[in-house]
């Protein structure tokens, strides 16, 4: 018995660019529409990736474009007062980075930057050394590490956001952050993007129950920066108050920080004689001793408002009273909603920021907030004029920020 041909078995062709065909059934009501095999593969590959991450991805890539633009206008606009432009690359060199860069060069035997290498943690530094060893000037390997960190901070944000707030929350969420005020230093060659890179994921996998991937990734974030103390601690309440709870198996993971920690008191025990050199460093040249928070107050307020600074650092300090206001705000709004987890992470760094000598470089620490930015995209996908209004303020303040800290002056 003859079999009837394609088109007598109710099939149509469908000639593809590049001579791919494929049968479609002609009942279906529908044309798929296979993709020719000429296409390159990197758009294949990109297609495959999930909506939410695609948009993120691309959100962030816009915003890197936005801050390459701050930063090229503001060597010709902001000259200095030898009225010459500076290359790109050395834009970036400022405040920290003589730090982190020192660290690279010389290791923490000595004190090549001027303050005790001790006040910052190996993460960041161990990256730019191994980026100088294959070729890399260190400021170029610091910018192509907060590129490509804080491209996997964003998807994780978006993540994040759609498993809070909802489908569409994770990509405004993304927008709210890449645009914030201080957002310059998730491109400049210092730690947010990196600690972010490891930390959203950490949390995004606690709060899916995943505690294994949640304990290493923390781990990993102590090595970076303090704050991953902080985000320990938020874990473990989140392990005590979440759903997914089952035993003790899980808690045991969130231990694994405290082999960098251990690792890392050990060797500064071990290189200067003090187990909190850290804490020690940071005494002695940024003013982070215990203060009772009214005098913390009351210190900030006058550097603010009294003239106990210079100009140059007035409007910053001011800056810092309003981000531990949104701080209190925050926290106090993530009990209320019975968010224990995320508002012991928020309410941890406003405390130690509020018993400080005065409040330092709060703002951004802002950065690292994602309940923060989560939070305004959720009010933005109910109420989109949100989303608007925070744009209006916070775009210009990004480009004041960044010229602000490209031309040397302080920025936080």
């Amino acid at each position: 018995m003859t079999q009837p041909d394609d088109d007598q078995r109710g099939h149509d062709h469908v000639d593809l660019a590049g001579g791919t065909r494929r049968r479609v059934p002609a009942t279906s009501g529908h044309l798929i529409i296979e993709e020719s095999a000429t296409h390159p593969r990197w758009q294949r590959l990109w297609r495959r990736v999930h909506a939410t991450d695609r948009d993120a991805l691309l959100v962030w890539l816009a915003s890197r474009v936005s801050i390459v633009v701050v930063a090229g206008t503001t060597a010709w606009l902001l000259l200095g007062p030898d009225q010459v432009v500076r290359p790109f690359l050395d834009l970036w060199v400022q405040w920290d980075f003589y730090h982190f860069r020192g660290i690279a060069e010389f290791g923490y035997g000595g004190e090549p930057t001027g303050v005790p290498n001790e006040a910052f943690f190996p993460g960041f530094p161990a990256l730019l050394w191994f980026g100088n060893l294959v070729g890399l000037p260190h400021v170029l390997a610091g910018l192509l590490i907060s590129l490509v960190a804080g491209a996997v901070a964003a998807v994780a944000m978006a993540r994040l956001g759609d498993l809070e707030g909802g489908p569409g929350a994770g990509r405004l969420a993304v927008v709210a952050w890449v645009f914030a005020p201080p957002a310059v230093f998730l491109a400049a060659p210092y730690t947010e993007s990196l600690f972010l890179s490891l930390a959203i994921p950490a949390w995004l996998a606690a709060r899916r129950g995943r505690w294994a991937p949640a304990g290493v990734l923390a781990a990993l974030a102590c090595t970076v920066r303090v704050s991953g103390v902080f985000l320990v601690a938020a874990l473990v309440v989140e392990w005590l108050t979440s759903r997914h709870r089952r035993g003790f198996g899980g808690l045991a993971w969130l231990f694994a920080p405290a082999v960098p920690m251990l690792a890392w008191t050990g060797y500064l025990r071990w290189l200067t004689g003090d187990w909190l050199a850290w804490l020690s460093a940071q005494a002695l040249e940024w003013n982070r001793t215990f203060t009772w928070p009214w005098d913390s107050f009351a210190n900030t307020w006058r550097a603010a408002f009294g003239g106990a600074v210079s100009v140059d650092f007035v409007w910053m300090f001011r800056a810092e009273i309003v981000a531990v206001l949104i701080g209190i705000a925050l926290t106090t709004a993530l009990l209320l909603l019975r968010r224990w987890g995320e508002a012991t992470w928020v309410g941890l760094q406003v405390v130690a920021f509020a018993t400080s000598y005065w409040y330092f470089s709060v703002p951004r620490a802002m950065l690292l907030w994602w309940p923060l930015w989560i939070g305004l995209a959720v009010v933005a996908v109910r109420q989109r004029w949100v989303l608007w209004a925070y744009l209006s303020v916070s775009v210009p303040l990004m480009a004041i920020w960044a010229a602000t800290y490209l031309t040397s002056r302080w920025a936080g």
